[in-house]
């Protein structure tokens, strides 16, 4: 409700999708509370999108809980999709490097005090494309599976502060950093901490703080196991923020191709909409 109340102005003015005049494409148009098509209040269709999203239930469900035709869920799903997309992605999540040390626990002071963002890479599984084509493009040897993949990144307090668009499953982590679009964001008193993925040394202008190699070495060094283990002890709060964004059940169940055209839009939505939920994801943080 809190949220709800955030927002309740502005869906006066939501884009809606409409259905098309006897064919499959649809058009948009601005309509008023008065004409809408569907029966469901605004707070009830924000329900019933976040209600897909949290349990990953299909269209064909939804339409028997709310009592509306299948065809009203999927045009209430993507105008919510679009709309919560475009009013939270308004909102600069992007911290300035000094409001990011002001509010950095004290486990990353010293070698990582500097440390911008976290960043990692997450998979979701897809139904696999009839296309041979589009198959070897999603299809993600670290999953065995066809996938869909983005670039999350959050400050050291637990923040998200930056999230991708979706990329097809085959990308590597190296690859999706260099067209995510973080690079333009990063500045050489900025350092980013990364997993074993990511080598992008020469894509970042500061420090790369990333777990070390064993290479050709018999075993580590003492000071790479000291290093890495105070990685891995710091990285570990991203994969706490992917598991929190991976509580919405679509995201952990295969997505369907029929959702293909909103799926970024709703993996985004959902990003974003975990600094709105629970509380801050690092319990010892200053607050500014």
């Amino acid at each position: 409700m809190a949220f709800w109340n955030l927002i309740q102005e502005t869906t006066s003015r939501m884009v809606r999708v409409t259905s098309g005049q006897k064919s499959l494409s649809t058009s948009t148009s601005t309509e008023s509370p008065v004409n809408r098509p569907t029966k469901l209040l605004p707070i009830d269709e924000l329900f019933l999108f976040l209600n897909y999203l949290a349990t990953g239930c299909t269209q064909r469900e939804l339409c028997h809980k709310f009592n509306i035709h299948r065809a009203t869920v999927s045009r209430i799903l993507v105008s919510w999709s679009n709309f919560l997309y475009t009013l939270l992605g308004s909102v600069s999540i992007w911290m300035a490097p000094g409001r990011v040390r002001a509010n950095c626990p004290a486990d990353f002071s010293g070698t990582y005090k500097n440390t911008q963002v976290i960043l990692d890479c997450t998979e979701m599984r897809c139904q696999t494309p009839s296309s041979l084509l589009l198959q070897s493009e999603v299809f993600s040897t670290y999953k065995s599976h066809s996938t869909f993949k983005a670039l999350i990144g959050m400050s050291p307090h637990g923040a998200l502060t930056f999230v991708s668009a979706l990329f097809e499953g085959s990308i590597s982590d190296k690859e999706i950093f260099r067209h995510s679009g973080i690079t333009s964001l990063l500045t050489p008193e900025m350092d980013i901490m990364v997993d074993k993925g990511f080598l992008v040394d020469e894509l970042v202008p500061g420090k790369v703080h990333r777990p070390a190699f064993l290479s050709k070495q018999a075993q580590m060094s003492e000071l790479d196991v000291l290093r890495t283990q105070s990685i891995a002890r710091l990285r570990v709060h991203v994969e706490r923020l992917i598991r929190r964004v991976k509580e919405n059940k679509l995201f952990d169940t295969v997505i369907p191709l029929s959702i293909s055209g909103s799926i970024n839009q709703m993996f985004t939505v959902a990003c974003l909409l975990t600094n709105y939920q629970y509380g801050p994801l690092v319990k010892k943080w200053v607050v500014d």
